[in-house]
């Protein structure tokens, strides 16, 4: 795997996947409007992304009729520098109909505990917990 990033202007970077897939970056610290998420909150999006696909996966896996899956990350970070993350809280909204809890909160432990590569990463600097939420369509 490989990406690389090409500074635009100011604190403004485009970032490219090697499929050619694109993303603007911005520092948290630039002025004015910025045109795209802070390196820090891609990570956190990746994160969301990552933990979303396995819930998914395995929900899907365990013949549950999903509908819907979003996930909401929030965390804390270091006072000083480096600004580390030190708490990530990731909490799953999953959408579908008849959905068996125990299921999902397999598929949430299963995420956490096993699969999600870019949490257990990061888990490796911060406190990472779940929750999560079922909606009936």
């Amino acid at each position: 795997m490989q990406v690389n990033s090409r500074w635009i202007d100011g604190l403004c970077f485009e970032g490219r996947t090697a499929d050619g897939h694109t993303v603007v970056m911005e520092g948290a610290a630039a002025e004015g409007d910025r045109r795209g998420p802070s390196p820090m909150e891609m990570l956190l999006l990746g994160v969301a992304g990552c933990a979303g696909i396995d819930v998914v996966m395995i929900a899907q896996k365990q013949r549950q009729q999903v509908s819907d899956c979003r996930a909401t990350v929030t965390a804390k970070r270091a006072d000083t520098v480096p600004r580390v993350f030190t708490e990530i809280h990731i909490h799953f909204q999953v959408c579908g109909r008849d959905l068996n809890p125990a299921a999902v909160e397999k598929a949430v432990g299963l995420s956490a505990e096993k699969y999600c590569s870019a949490s257990l990463m990061l888990g490796k600097a911060a406190k990472i917990t779940h929750s999560f939420e079922i909606l009936e369509d």
